[in-house]
């Protein structure tokens, strides 16, 4: 009886190992690619890399872990960086990220489906990684228009990095915990929806607080 107990564990994790964990990590990679292009990606190599965390690529994506790819993705995330702190410069990137965003969160999500073909795997990089990159995405841009419509911009560099931070906590908790993603998922959507909010509250508290002024005046 031990042995066919043991070998029945064994075969009811296997999809466990192979599907689930997978898309629940490649489900937090990818929701960090829709907040920065390249971070994600850079992280998930430098993992891959050394052993971190347990991370494995698949077969096809193997590449992603060699110093080549670590380098151009490390001086790509260092302009995103970079770039994203500058008026004007920033709006372009969060342009361009709406195309590139969730073609980094297909390749992040589909290279850690490394149990299965690379086709299987490419096709599931796309079931789980573009919808949750464009998501995010989307939620990163409506929180900058906010940001830029009552500040002029001018608390675009600090909502840039929050983002940097959270998009950098996230794929650290996905390696950590990807059990924990959907609700990692969902506390991050709430956090960029609040801090729309809180800007826009104190941008209008500004502007009242100016009207005042001047009607006194």
């Amino acid at each position: 009886m031990g042995p066919i107990e043991l070998n029945g564990l064994t075969d009811a994790a296997e999809p466990f190992q192979t599907w689930i964990l997978p898309a629940l990590l490649g489900l937090g990679l990818a929701s960090a690619t829709g907040l920065r292009t390249f971070l994600p990606l850079l992280m998930l190599s430098l993992a891959a890399h050394f052993g971190l965390f347990g991370i494995e690529l698949n077969d096809r994506m193997a590449w992603l872990a060699d110093w080549p790819a670590i380098a151009a993705l490390g001086t790509a995330a260092v302009v995103e960086f970079t770039g994203d702190k500058i008026p004007v410069v920033d709006h372009g990137l969060n342009v361009l990220g709406a195309f590139t965003r969730p073609v980094a969160g297909a390749v992040a999500a589909g290279s850690v489906f490394a149990g299965v073909d690379p086709t299987t795997a490419a096709i599931a990089g796309v079931i789980v990684g573009a919808p949750a990159a464009m998501a995010f995405n989307a939620a990163q841009g409506g929180a900058r228009l906010t940001s830029t419509a009552t500040t002029g911009g001018i608390g675009n560099p600090v909502l840039s990095l929050i983002e940097d931070l959270l998009s950098f906590l996230m794929v650290v908790l996905a390696f950590l915990a990807p059990v924990l993603v959907p609700v990692l998922m969902i506390v991050l959507a709430v956090l960029l929806f609040r801090l729309a909010n809180r800007i826009r509250r104190r941008s209008e508290g500004t502007v009242t607080g100016s009207k005042a002024r001047e009607g006194r005046a």
